[in-house]
């Protein structure tokens, strides 16, 4: 049994929320799907496992493409694009009808563009400004920025620092069509959201 098994046992016993498996290996996400994982994070966009496909369609489940240069061991070795926004969403483009012919349904399937995944501070920052170009691949759109390198890079701060860049490139994507985030300070987020909803909505909630 996978290490991370008996992980999701316990959290689906304490827990209401729906719980994610981030895994490349099909065997780990069927394992923990069976157990109480109800979301697939697959960070090869269902390149890696040839298998991981068909657990996904058979458990009926969403599944998270994203988008990745290269390898984890690889990805930030000098990552160059002519075009990194239009790159991406062809490459999600094509991840998505693949899920589609491996029979995941389309409304399943939530895309990632893989901020800080085989890409410079510089791809991160245009992505983020660039991401209501993907609006046309009419999926959910997650962003996944929390904390990471580029941010202590225009702050000067550590990893632990970051928290009010991150809120900071949260309202970004979430202005700029992101239906997700991912993030270590969740309370904070959640806040910065609402604002953002409420701005987007000219009027808040319930007015």
């Amino acid at each position: 049994m996978s290490r991370v098994i008996p992980v999701v046992e316990a959290l689906k016993k304490e827990l209401r929320i729906p719980i994610s498996i981030d895994t490349l290996k099909a065997q780990v996400a069927k394992e923990a799907l069976h157990c109480g994982a109800s979301l697939v994070n697959d960070i090869s966009a269902l390149r890696s496992d040839p298998e991981m496909a068909s657990v996904v369609a058979e458990a009926g489940v969403p599944v998270i493409l994203m988008h990745m240069k290269g390898t984890p061991a690889d990805m930030q070795a000098h990552p160059t694009y002519d075009d990194v926004t239009a790159e991406i969403l062809f490459f999600l483009r094509e991840a998505m009808n693949r899920a589609v012919s491996s029979g995941i349904p389309r409304e399943r399937i939530i895309l990632d563009p893989g901020i800080g995944f085989g890409k410079s501070f510089d791809h991160n920052l245009e992505l983020l400004k660039e991401l209501g170009r993907f609006q046309c691949l009419e999926a959910p759109i997650l962003v996944g920025s929390s904390r990471k390198a580029f941010i202590g890079r225009i702050l000067d701060k550590k990893v632990h620092e970051r928290d009010t860049g991150t809120m900071a490139t949260v309202a970004a994507a979430v202005m700029n069509g992101a239906h997700i985030v991912r993030v270590h300070n969740v309370k904070q987020a959640v806040e910065t959201v609402r604002v953002i909803d409420a701005i987007k909505r000219g009027k808040l909630e319930g007015a």
